[in-house]
């Protein structure tokens, strides 16, 4: 699935750094998982994986390039304006700050029932925190990142189909005279 993600990525010339970066992961998955014998230190790795993941979204939030609006900009081409903006930061930031907190909540979660041994256990864990939360929250981070471009000072203006402000206009056209070259 992931040389397919990869490839159908690759022919529309986007990065297609998700899909690298999931099929790598899913090989080396396998390697250590057929290396090791034990099911315990195959199904650890996505828990310790997914616990990286939430602290680097909580780090991405402090370094100001929450990884939410990153991954953003592999499904639209926000322009540099948007990128830029207080808007874009606040409103990836917080999806940032709560995919994070699901990330690091799952893992304990998963990690506790893991170190019981228990794999049956863990499967219905890693069942109900999976698909359906994580389809909840995709459906949060996009409503959320709409209604918070549409609600800004900033943007909200273009999602509600409304002229630009004055200030946005003058931005763009500079009516500064051009100097002569001699």
């Amino acid at each position: 699935m992931g040389v397919l993600s990869w490839r159908y990525e690759r022919r529309r010339d986007r990065s297609a750094r998700m899909a690298q970066f999931s099929l790598a992961f899913v090989l080396f998955q396998a390697v250590v998982g057929l290396l090791s014998g034990s099911a315990i230190v195959y199904l650890a790795q996505p828990v310790l994986l997914s616990g990286a993941f939430g602290v680097a979204f909580l780090v991405s939030v402090l370094m100001r390039k929450p990884l939410a609006g990153v991954f953003a900009e592999e499904l639209y081409p926000f322009p540099a304006e948007v990128r830029e903006s207080v808007t874009f930061l606040r409103v990836f930031s917080r999806i940032s700050l709560v995919w994070g907190i699901y990330q690091l909540v799952r893992s304990a979660l998963r990690l506790a029932v893991l170190a019981t041994g228990a794999v049956e256990g863990f499967i219905v864990v890693n069942l109900v925190t999976g698909v359906p939360l994580v389809a909840a929250l995709m459906s949060w981070s996009i409503w959320y990142g709409v209604r918070g471009f549409r609600r800004s000072e900033e943007w909200g203006w273009a999602l509600r189909g409304e002229p630009p402000p004055p200030e946005v206009v003058a931005r763009y056209l500079d009516t500064a005279p051009v100097p002569a070259s001699s």
